[in-house]
């Protein structure tokens, strides 16, 4: 499916990769994840983020999660976008070629982190890696985690010479996640941030996220989304209310345990009971377990149960 602008929105799941016993691609296990994000209405599924742990797969173990992404989401008409970040231009054009082949919709990259990349480096290497993806939709996957941030200028200079690059990820402390940088660049690009700043960004121009709160419970964020699309303010800031509740307790709870993104995405996916990957994560970095799980689940059921998955009353 060709992705516009107009199409390219909403909280599109950031689903993390199914690991087994032995350290393996659960493939199984992944395609159920993406099909039950489609199936009940995430308006695209992308991998290859910090959550998917695109920095500690193999170029093998790339291919096959991409293939088991786009297969799955587009038996339910739903559009697939690979993470195609890597360590240099190359290697990003090896994975955007890949994914290419395996008929994805969009493709999203982040700058090389390895090595900070110069200031005169970011718009011809986001030009050459965008072209490259042509026809498919760009997205750029802005974070500090890649010792460089761009300004709208550059951003407006990729798009010049790229117009396929429609949507770009903004996280913390970069341009797009400020009120008049979002407002600047949403003049020629979708701007996705976190729900948690649905609400006070609601008049900025944005318009969804790179989510993995939409994995936890996909009726409740699309409904978000929806106050997002319609401006209620008043419904959105009861719904980024009832977000930091859930996250504030997890943070405190778990204060300590040196978890990042994929461990916190699995342990919450997996504690409201609609995630059927387990929560280990791919070495060195810690991840979360069964008694966790446990645990945040029982907080989740006495004072916060909007957020429990219930297939049947979900309509599975």
């Amino acid at each position: 499916m060709m992705l516009t602008r107009e199409s390219f929105i909403g909280p599109w799941a950031g689903l993390p990769v199914a690991w087994d016993e032995n350290d393996e691609f659960d493939e199984r296990t992944y395609r159920a994840d993406v099909a039950r994000s489609a199936e009940n209405g995430a308006p695209g599924i992308y991998t290859g983020g910090t959550s998917g742990e695109f920095y500690a797969i193999s170029e093998d173990e790339f291919k096959a999660i991409t293939v088991a992404t786009v297969d799955e989401a587009h038996k339910y008409s739903t559009a697939a976008m690979i993470g195609c970040t890597a360590t240099s231009t190359r290697g990003v054009l090896d994975r955007i070629a890949w994914a290419k082949e395996a008929g994805a919709d969009a493709v999203q990259v982040a700058l090389p982190f390895w090595l900070a990349v110069a200031d005169h480096e970011v718009v011809p290497f986001f030009v050459t890696v965008a072209q490259a993806a042509a026809p498919m939709a760009f997205s750029v996957y802005e974070t500090t985690r890649s010792k460089q941030t761009l300004t709208v200028d550059q951003h407006r200079a990729i798009h010049d010479a790229a117009p396929n690059y429609l949507m770009v990820k903004a996280n913390a402390d970069t341009v797009g996640c400020t009120l008049e940088g979002s407002r600047e660049l949403s003049e020629f690009v979708n701007v996705f941030v976190s729900e948690g700043l649905w609400a006070e960004m609601a008049d900025s121009g944005v318009i969804g996220g790179c989510s993995a709160t939409v994995y936890a419970n996909p009726t409740k964020i699309l409904r978000m989304f929806e106050h997002l699309q319609a401006k209620d303010q008043v419904a959105l800031q009861a719904d980024v209310d009832a977000y930091n509740k859930l996250y504030d307790f997890a943070f405190q709870a778990f204060e300590g345990r040196g978890f990042h993104d994929s461990a916190w995405d699995r342990l919450v996916g997996s504690a409201t009971g609609f995630l059927s990957t387990d929560v280990r994560c791919r070495a060195p970095y810690s991840a979360a377990n069964a008694d966790d799980v446990a645990v945040l689940r029982e907080w989740i059921t006495d004072h916060a149960p909007e957020w429990l998955w219930e297939p049947a009353a979900a309509g599975e």
